[in-house]
């Protein structure tokens, strides 16, 4: 009978979703779901001062919103302790655990000790086999691992392959605090025992705690998860991603533009590779993807790539999808101010009707705002710094002319306007540049738009020809 595949996302509720989080998400579940099997999801809150609410709901948002469903109501760690506790006395019960007394001036002279001699600085087991009636009175004491002193411990990972750790560079870790709090060391533990958790996935930033956790696991006589230690993620620079990079929050990238598609598509590829295969769907990855394909170098976040990925699946959507996803970010850009921040039921429509013009150059749903500005702003409209210089005394005129020109256009398709405008400049003799450039700037107020056929269409007849007479002289 073949074990069924358990898989967890474990992130500390202490801030946002970031970025080397949500990947490690994705790889969770996309094992999970290769294997027909399940990913829950723990929420790491033994730290009560620094868990807050507002970051429980960043992670869980920012999952929903990747489209990364987990397979249970999320296990909160805190409310776990009690059975935490209940371990490790079991392990005192069964010789893997003692109870220990020293000080914290004891610890700190142990510490200095160590330091002066050139030693790791590991606890020198004082109280390991200590007699109990030895302990001081009214002193509460912690409760250590018995941890092996000789010998070896060899985390057969499924990324990093063999990582052998000497048992005599591990200390004996401590499970209980004097206030009976249980130490993460043994939570995870716990944790991941009890939820039947077959594969713990990870960064590599936990690498040196797996040895330790399998020693736990031994000690108990449970069945050793499989340990898969995925590489960080790096800036562009090769320095470890962090806050100078740029934002790395997942609701960032929502708030910047970018598509979850595009964004699950991008963090798959950020240490796991399948061929030459940069576009993948979510069906694609799931069939897809096996640890041994994840590589054990750091990979490095490029901004220029997820645009450049995001662009792709902006030009790909269907353009109803695209106006629901930019109105879903309309609200939470206090900024903006080409669009409203709500949308009426006219204004997607218009939106939609807009959406093959607006996304052939847009890298992100902010883009898409901004150029889609010009659909919804009000005569006269604001004509930035380069378009007026476009629109000099020459120019002016030209638009006067263009004006009455397209004034006996009845036919106002895209065609129709093309071939009018084009008859105005050969029997003008300009360049077409001379004309579509100031009539660019007149009824865009910018330099850059869509296709200005596109453009005129869009604006239709009425609104197009009070733009154009605005500016002309």
């Amino acid at each position: 009978m073949t074990m069924s595949v358990v898989t967890r996302f474990a992130p500390s509720p202490t801030g946002f979703l970031h970025i080397g989080g949500a990947r490690t998400a994705l790889f969770n579940w996309l094992f999970a779901r290769h294997h027909g099997g399940k990913m829950l999801l723990r929420i790491e809150d033994t730290d009560r001062a620094r868990s807050n609410p507002e970051a429980i709901d960043a992670i869980l948002s920012g999952l929903e919103w990747l489209g990364l469903s987990c397979d249970d109501e999320p296990v909160y760690q805190h409310k776990r302790a009690k059975r935490h506790a209940e371990v490790a006395n079991q392990l005192l019960d069964n010789g893997h655990a003692y109870y220990c007394y020293c000080s914290p001036e004891e610890l700190a002279a142990m510490r200095e000790t160590a330091r002066e001699q050139g030693r790791t600085v590991v606890y020198d087991g004082t109280w390991r086999d200590r007699d109990p009636s030895d302990a001081p009175s009214g002193v509460d004491p912690v409760i250590r691992f018995k941890a092996p002193r000789d010998g070896q411990t060899d985390t057969q990972d499924l990324v990093q392959g063999s990582v052998v750790v000497a048992n005599e560079q591990l200390d004996d870790l401590i499970l209980l605090r004097s206030d009976g709090s249980p130490t993460y060391m043994l939570s995870v533990v716990v944790d991941d025992h009890d939820m039947g958790v077959t594969h713990v996935i990870r960064g590599d930033d936990h690498l040196t705690n797996a040895a330790r956790q399998i020693q736990i696991y031994q000690a108990m006589q449970w069945s050793v998860p499989a340990f898969a230690h995925i590489p960080l993620i790096h800036g562009p620079d090769g320095a470890k991603l962090s806050k100078r990079h740029g934002a790395l929050g997942i609701d960032a990238y929502r708030l910047m533009g970018y598509l979850p598609q595009a964004m699950r598509n991008y963090l798959v590829r950020l240490g796991w590779s399948h061929g030459d295969d940069e576009i993948m769907s979510m069906k694609q990855m799931t069939s897809w993807f096996t640890l041994d394909a994840v590589g054990r170098g750091p990979a490095r976040f490029d901004f220029a790539k997820l645009e450049n990925l995001n662009g792709h699946y902006i030009r790909e959507a269907d353009n109803a999808d695209l106006v629901a996803a930019l109105a879903g970010v309309l609200a939470d850009l206090p900024d903006q101010t080409a669009l409203p921040a709500s949308l009426s039921a006219e204004q997607k429509k218009l939106l939609a009707k807009a959406m093959p013009a607006l996304k052939e150059r847009a890298k992100t749903l902010v883009d898409l705002i901004s150029s889609a500005g010009f659909l919804f702003t009000t005569r006269p409209i604001a004509i930035d710094d380069k378009a007026a210089k476009l629109l000099d005394e020459d120019s002016r005129a030209i638009l006067a002319k263009l004006a009455k020109h397209l004034e006996h256009l009845d036919d106002w398709s895209i065609d129709a306007i093309e071939q009018s405008i084009r008859a105005f400049a050969e029997a003008e003799e300009l360049k077409f540049g001379k004309a579509a450039q100031p009539l660019r700037a007149a009824v865009t107020g910018s330099t850059a738009s869509p296709g200005i056929f596109d453009v005129l269409h869009l604006l239709g007849r009425e609104e197009t020809l009070g733009r154009i007479t605005d500016q002309a002289t």
